[in-house]
């Protein structure tokens, strides 16, 4: 049997930056234990599987899909940019006809519109709560080292932890990090964390201008980084609800607009580049 594949980069327009996710559609699932092959043969931080809820739809007419999302180890929750990437898939390669698309996931039903050259995600918002940084100053300091901290917060609906450079630190701060998944992954073995965001403020009046920025780590999860990460963000939101726009700072980049909404989520708006189209066969 064969399968389609894309591998699509989300959040830029450019190849080879933003977060690549691959992207199967798929006319009849598939068991479990093959999804985790294939998404640990694709070894990208994510891999989407998207099916029909409606068998007499196809890709093509349809406006309401299931979508899985695996990392090379297990099966997660919610995933943003292989969320747009599949959207784009759709849009570009099986010319839905439908302006809006909603995808049935583990985390709720989720929508995309498309918009122009980009793509706009109706997301959960995840509030994050604060926290005694020394009740996770292992964590802190497998993340960033010895860098001053601002703040730090946890989302315990998704297990991730946000830590906040002092207002003081260099861009070159976040940008330099350079973290061991084995000793980030041993710094916390409690279950109560599954990624650290670590973020600081932009610089929004600068050419161009970002209002914050952020690296995301999950080795617990089998991803040492995850770049430009959807997900995050639905956390990353609820700081400052007058963040418009963001950049990722792995050396890929990448960038996405957030807007907070009184509804109580979240608009992640980006765009995709395809770098590569094929078959699995099985």
């Amino acid at each position: 049997m064969e399968i389609p594949v894309f591998t699509i980069d989300a959040f830029t327009n450019l190849p080879f930056k933003g977060n690549p996710a691959a992207v199967c559609p798929l006319m009849h699932e598939l068991s479990v234990d093959l999804y985790q092959k294939i998404a640990a043969e694709m070894n990208l931080s994510e891999t989407a599987f998207i099916t029909r809820t409606n068998p007499s739809d196809s890709f093509t007419t349809g406006s309401r899909f299931h979508l899985r999302w695996f990392t090379p180890t297990t099966e997660i929750n919610l995933c943003g940019h292989a969320t747009l990437a599949s959207a784009a898939v759709l849009f570009q390669f099986k010319k839905n006809i439908n302006p809006v698309l909603v995808f049935e996931t583990r985390s709720g039903d989720l929508s995309v519109t498309r918009q122009g050259e980009s793509y706009v995600m109706d997301f959960p918002l995840n509030p994050p709560i604060k926290e005694n940084p020394n009740d996770f100053k292992d964590v802190i300091k497998a993340t960033v080292g010895n860098h001053p901290v601002q703040d730090v917060h946890l989302c315990h609906n998704t297990k991730k932890l946000v830590v906040r450079l002092a207002d003081s630190c260099d861009r070159s701060a976040l940008t330099g990090l350079k973290v061991d998944p084995v000793a980030l992954q041993n710094s916390d073995r409690t279950g109560r964390i599954r990624g650290v965001i670590v973020t600081m403020i932009g610089s929004p009046d600068e050419q161009p201008g970002y209002d914050f920025y952020s690296r995301n780590f999950a080795p617990w999860n089998g991803i040492p980084e995850d770049p430009v990460t959807g997900s995050a963000h639905t956390i990353l939101g609820k700081f400052n609800q007058s963040f418009d726009k963001k950049q990722n700072c792995s050396s890929r980049g990448g960038e996405l607009e957030l807007e907070v909404r009184d509804d109580g989520r979240i608009n992640i708006t980006g765009q995709t580049v395809t770098v590569l189209q094929g078959t699995i066969t099985l």
